[in-house]
């Protein structure tokens, strides 16, 4: 799992890119190796310059990853912003319904 996505993620880096389409990169992979993955995608953001187009269904990775979300739904924005804004204080009611599916061990008593 892990070592594909950083044999995919030099391969990408193999011609310098300015832009990355990174589309569910660590969707299939345990807890441990999904932060080594984002934080290896953080620090060539930072330190490369490199831009991420970062698509995924789990708000808790892009909060962590991305300065700017974007959600989407059937095709047409609902809601863009700042991640920790988008996150904290959702306007669409497709935000809010995506953000009550993440998993919260304090609700589940």
């Amino acid at each position: 799992g892990g070592q594909r996505q950083r044999v995919a993620i030099a391969r990408a880096l193999a011609i310098e890119p300015r832009v990355i389409l990174a589309d569910e990169p660590v969707s299939m992979l345990d807890v441990s190796i999904r932060i080594s993955i984002l934080n290896l995608l953080v620090k060539l953001r930072d330190e490369e310059n490199i831009a991420f187009l970062y698509v995924t269904h789990d708000l808790s990775s892009a909060r962590y990853f991305s300065d700017e979300i974007l959600i989407m739904n059937k095709g047409k924005i609902v809601e863009r912003g700042n991640s920790g804004e988008v996150i904290e204080n959702p306007q669409s009611d497709y935000t809010r319904l995506l953000l009550s599916s993440i998993p919260d061990p304090a609700r589940a008593f």
